[in-house]
Protein backbone atom coordinates (compact mmCIF):
# COMPACT_ATOMS: atom_id res chain seq x y z
CA UNK A 1 0.00 0.00 0.00
CA UNK A 2 1.11 3.01 -0.94
CA UNK A 3 1.67 5.96 1.88
CA UNK A 4 -0.58 9.19 1.78
CA UNK A 5 0.28 12.75 1.98
CA UNK A 6 -2.81 14.43 3.47
CA UNK A 7 -2.11 17.77 2.88
CA UNK A 8 -4.25 20.23 5.13
CA UNK A 9 -4.08 23.75 3.36
CA UNK A 10 -5.45 27.23 4.57
CA UNK A 11 -4.92 29.48 2.30
CA UNK A 12 -4.94 29.48 -2.04
CA UNK A 13 -1.37 30.84 -2.17
CA UNK A 14 0.31 28.53 0.52
CA UNK A 15 0.55 24.44 -0.77
CA UNK A 16 3.14 21.76 0.13
CA UNK A 17 5.60 23.00 -2.77
CA UNK A 18 8.77 21.38 -2.31
CA UNK A 19 7.38 18.73 0.50
CA UNK A 20 4.69 17.52 -2.60
CA UNK A 21 7.17 17.29 -5.55
CA UNK A 22 9.32 15.07 -2.79
CA UNK A 23 6.42 12.71 -1.78
CA UNK A 24 5.64 12.62 -5.91
CA UNK A 25 8.90 11.52 -6.46
CA UNK A 26 8.61 8.55 -4.12
CA UNK A 27 5.04 7.47 -5.32
CA UNK A 28 3.01 8.49 -2.58
CA UNK A 29 -0.60 9.90 -2.92
CA UNK A 30 -1.27 13.34 -2.07
CA UNK A 31 -4.43 14.91 -0.88
CA UNK A 32 -5.83 18.08 -0.09
CA UNK A 33 -8.31 19.13 2.62
CA UNK A 34 -9.10 22.79 3.06
CA UNK A 35 -10.91 22.94 6.88
CA UNK A 36 -10.95 26.73 6.13
CA UNK A 37 -13.67 26.09 3.35
CA UNK A 38 -15.68 23.46 5.10
CA UNK A 39 -13.74 19.97 4.46
CA UNK A 40 -14.11 17.71 6.94
CA UNK A 41 -11.28 16.51 8.20
CA UNK A 42 -10.71 11.89 8.33
CA UNK A 43 -10.88 9.93 11.46
CA UNK A 44 -7.27 8.65 12.21
CA UNK A 45 -8.41 4.98 12.15
CA UNK A 46 -9.76 6.01 8.06
CA UNK A 47 -6.23 6.72 7.15
CA UNK A 48 -4.10 3.78 7.10
CA UNK A 49 -0.31 4.57 6.21
CA UNK A 50 -1.02 8.56 5.81
CA UNK A 51 1.03 11.65 6.47
CA UNK A 52 -0.39 14.61 8.02
CA UNK A 53 1.28 17.26 6.14
CA UNK A 54 -0.44 21.02 8.15
CA UNK A 55 0.58 23.83 6.16
CA UNK A 56 0.73 27.59 7.18
CA UNK A 57 -1.48 30.68 7.02
CA UNK A 58 -1.82 34.63 7.74
CA UNK A 59 -3.71 33.47 11.00
CA UNK A 60 -2.41 32.08 14.21
CA UNK A 61 -3.59 29.04 16.48
CA UNK A 62 -4.21 31.99 19.09
CA UNK A 63 -7.21 33.16 17.00
CA UNK A 64 -9.13 29.99 16.68
CA UNK A 65 -11.82 31.52 19.21
CA UNK A 66 -12.65 34.17 16.77
CA UNK A 67 -16.28 33.27 15.03
CA UNK A 68 -14.45 33.28 11.35
CA UNK A 69 -11.90 30.75 12.85
CA UNK A 70 -14.15 28.18 14.59
CA UNK A 71 -12.74 25.80 12.07
CA UNK A 72 -9.14 26.48 13.08
CA UNK A 73 -10.46 25.00 16.37
CA UNK A 74 -11.90 21.64 15.21
CA UNK A 75 -8.82 20.96 13.40
CA UNK A 76 -6.72 21.77 16.58
CA UNK A 77 -8.79 18.99 17.99
CA UNK A 78 -8.60 16.73 15.08
CA UNK A 79 -4.66 16.80 15.40
CA UNK A 80 -4.87 16.65 18.82
CA UNK A 81 -6.57 12.75 18.02
CA UNK A 82 -4.49 12.30 15.50
CA UNK A 83 -0.97 13.01 18.05
CA UNK A 84 -2.66 11.25 20.72
CA UNK A 85 -2.43 8.27 18.54
CA UNK A 86 1.27 8.71 17.11
CA UNK A 87 0.37 9.47 13.89
CA UNK A 88 2.94 10.41 11.33
CA UNK A 89 2.67 14.75 11.22
CA UNK A 90 5.02 17.34 9.69
CA UNK A 91 3.42 20.62 10.45
CA UNK A 92 5.22 24.16 8.76
CA UNK A 93 4.68 27.54 10.33
CA UNK A 94 0.58 27.77 11.45
CA UNK A 95 0.27 23.77 11.19
CA UNK A 96 3.83 23.69 13.34
CA UNK A 97 1.86 26.09 16.19
CA UNK A 98 -0.95 23.67 16.20
CA UNK A 99 1.07 20.07 16.48
CA UNK A 100 2.45 22.42 19.53
CA UNK A 101 -0.79 22.51 21.12
CA UNK A 102 -2.13 19.62 20.56
CA UNK A 103 1.11 18.18 22.42
CA UNK A 104 0.58 20.62 25.17
CA UNK A 105 2.46 23.44 24.63
CA UNK A 106 1.34 27.23 23.72
CA UNK A 107 1.87 29.99 21.24
CA UNK A 108 2.69 33.69 22.13
CA UNK A 109 3.74 36.53 20.50
CA UNK A 110 7.61 36.98 19.50
CA UNK A 111 9.48 39.70 21.60
CA UNK A 112 13.08 40.56 21.54
CA UNK A 113 14.70 43.10 23.90
CA UNK A 114 14.38 44.53 27.61
CA UNK A 115 11.78 45.74 27.83
CA UNK A 116 10.05 43.44 25.63
CA UNK A 117 8.77 44.98 22.00
CA UNK A 118 7.50 42.51 19.44
CA UNK A 119 9.39 41.43 16.24
CA UNK A 120 8.05 40.14 12.97
CA UNK A 121 10.23 37.61 11.50
CA UNK A 122 10.87 37.75 8.41
CA UNK A 123 13.25 37.44 5.54
CA UNK A 124 15.72 35.11 3.97
CA UNK A 125 17.92 34.10 7.32
CA UNK A 126 19.73 31.16 9.08
CA UNK A 127 19.29 28.72 11.28
CA UNK A 128 21.60 26.94 13.41
CA UNK A 129 21.33 23.37 14.53
CA UNK A 130 21.01 22.94 18.34
CA UNK A 131 20.95 18.90 18.57
CA UNK A 132 24.06 16.78 17.95
CA UNK A 133 23.62 14.93 14.83
CA UNK A 134 24.96 11.81 15.37
CA UNK A 135 21.89 11.46 17.49
CA UNK A 136 19.04 13.33 15.56
CA UNK A 137 18.71 11.29 11.54
CA UNK A 138 16.89 14.36 10.82
CA UNK A 139 20.14 16.04 10.89
CA UNK A 140 23.00 14.09 9.68
CA UNK A 141 24.83 15.23 7.18
CA UNK A 142 23.06 18.97 7.79
CA UNK A 143 25.84 21.77 8.21
CA UNK A 144 25.83 23.11 11.59
CA UNK A 145 23.38 25.90 9.90
CA UNK A 146 20.71 26.20 7.25
CA UNK A 147 19.48 28.74 5.45
CA UNK A 148 15.10 29.16 5.93
CA UNK A 149 12.60 31.78 5.30
CA UNK A 150 11.14 33.11 7.84
CA UNK A 151 7.28 34.46 7.99
CA UNK A 152 5.88 34.79 11.44
CA UNK A 153 5.72 37.04 14.42
CA UNK A 154 4.89 34.19 16.90
CA UNK A 155 7.17 31.60 19.63
CA UNK A 156 6.13 28.23 20.04
CA UNK A 157 6.68 27.21 23.83
CA UNK A 158 7.16 23.61 23.15
CA UNK A 159 5.62 21.22 25.20
CA UNK A 160 7.80 19.00 27.98
CA UNK A 161 8.53 15.94 25.71
CA UNK A 162 9.54 17.71 22.58
CA UNK A 163 12.71 18.19 21.38
CA UNK A 164 14.74 21.12 20.37
CA UNK A 165 16.60 20.93 16.92
CA UNK A 166 16.99 24.55 15.27
CA UNK A 167 17.28 27.97 16.42
CA UNK A 168 17.24 31.32 14.68
CA UNK A 169 18.65 34.38 16.22
CA UNK A 170 15.44 35.87 16.93
CA UNK A 171 13.38 32.82 18.00
CA UNK A 172 14.68 29.97 19.77
CA UNK A 173 11.92 26.98 18.52
CA UNK A 174 12.45 27.10 15.06
CA UNK A 175 12.82 23.29 14.34
CA UNK A 176 11.41 20.23 16.90
CA UNK A 177 9.95 16.99 16.68
CA UNK A 178 8.07 14.91 19.16
CA UNK A 179 8.82 11.27 19.40
CA UNK A 180 9.57 10.09 16.17
CA UNK A 181 6.20 10.55 14.59
CA UNK A 182 6.14 14.84 14.40
CA UNK A 183 7.97 17.36 13.36
CA UNK A 184 7.69 20.88 13.52
CA UNK A 185 9.17 23.89 11.70
CA UNK A 186 8.09 27.48 12.27
CA UNK A 187 10.23 28.25 9.41
CA UNK A 188 9.94 27.50 5.94
CA UNK A 189 12.46 25.34 3.85
CA UNK A 190 9.65 24.14 1.27
CA UNK A 191 9.12 27.53 -0.55
CA UNK A 192 10.27 27.93 -4.33
CA UNK A 193 10.39 31.28 -5.99
CA UNK A 194 7.58 31.18 -7.88
CA UNK A 195 5.43 30.45 -4.30
CA UNK A 196 7.00 33.32 -2.63
CA UNK A 197 6.20 36.01 -4.88
CA UNK A 198 2.73 34.47 -4.53
CA UNK A 199 3.17 35.22 -0.92
CA UNK A 200 4.59 39.13 -1.23
CA UNK A 201 1.45 39.28 -3.60
CA UNK A 202 -1.16 38.64 -0.98
CA UNK A 203 0.56 39.60 2.24
CA UNK A 204 1.97 42.57 0.85
CA UNK A 205 1.05 44.96 3.86
CA UNK A 206 2.63 42.54 6.03
CA UNK A 207 6.12 42.48 4.80
CA UNK A 208 5.57 46.25 4.62
CA UNK A 209 4.89 46.40 7.86
CA UNK A 210 7.60 43.85 8.63
CA UNK A 211 11.06 45.49 6.05
CA UNK A 212 9.39 48.71 5.29
CA UNK A 213 8.43 49.71 1.79
CA UNK A 214 11.44 48.11 -0.28
CA UNK A 215 10.77 44.68 1.70
CA UNK A 216 9.08 43.12 -0.93
CA UNK A 217 11.78 43.71 -3.73
CA UNK A 218 14.54 42.72 -1.48
CA UNK A 219 13.02 39.94 -0.69
CA UNK A 220 12.88 38.92 -4.41
CA UNK A 221 16.75 40.17 -4.79
CA UNK A 222 18.09 38.17 -1.95
CA UNK A 223 15.76 35.05 -3.14
CA UNK A 224 17.66 34.85 -6.91
CA UNK A 225 21.33 35.43 -4.91
CA UNK A 226 20.06 32.48 -2.58
CA UNK A 227 17.28 30.46 -3.43
CA UNK A 228 19.46 27.33 -4.54
CA UNK A 229 20.76 27.25 -1.65
CA UNK A 230 17.75 27.07 0.41
CA UNK A 231 16.12 24.63 -1.89
CA UNK A 232 19.07 22.02 -1.92
CA UNK A 233 19.03 22.22 2.07
CA UNK A 234 15.52 22.37 2.26
CA UNK A 235 15.39 18.78 -0.45
CA UNK A 236 18.14 17.11 1.98
CA UNK A 237 15.86 18.08 5.26
CA UNK A 238 12.38 16.59 4.12
CA UNK A 239 13.92 13.54 2.54
CA UNK A 240 15.72 12.58 5.65
CA UNK A 241 11.53 13.65 7.16
CA UNK A 242 9.90 11.76 5.19
CA UNK A 243 12.15 8.89 5.46
CA UNK A 244 11.54 9.06 9.18
CA UNK A 245 7.74 9.22 9.22
CA UNK A 246 6.96 6.93 6.24
CA UNK A 247 9.28 4.16 8.48
CA UNK A 248 6.62 5.34 11.18
CA UNK A 249 3.87 4.41 8.86
CA UNK A 250 5.71 1.12 7.75
CA UNK A 251 5.98 0.33 11.97
CA UNK A 252 2.18 0.57 12.73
Amino acid sequence: MSTTLLVIQHVDHEGPELVGQLARERGMDLQTLRPDRGDCLPSPSECPNSIALVLGGPMGVNERHQPDLHWLQTELNWLTAWHRQSRPILGICLGAQLLAVAAGGSVQPLQVGAPPQQLKELGLGAIHWVADPTHEALLQGQPSGSLALHWHGDRIHLPADATLLGSSLHCAEQVFRIGDHAIGLQCHLEINGDALQRWITNDHTYVMSALGPEGPERLMREWRWLGDELQEQGRHFFNAALDQLQACCSAR
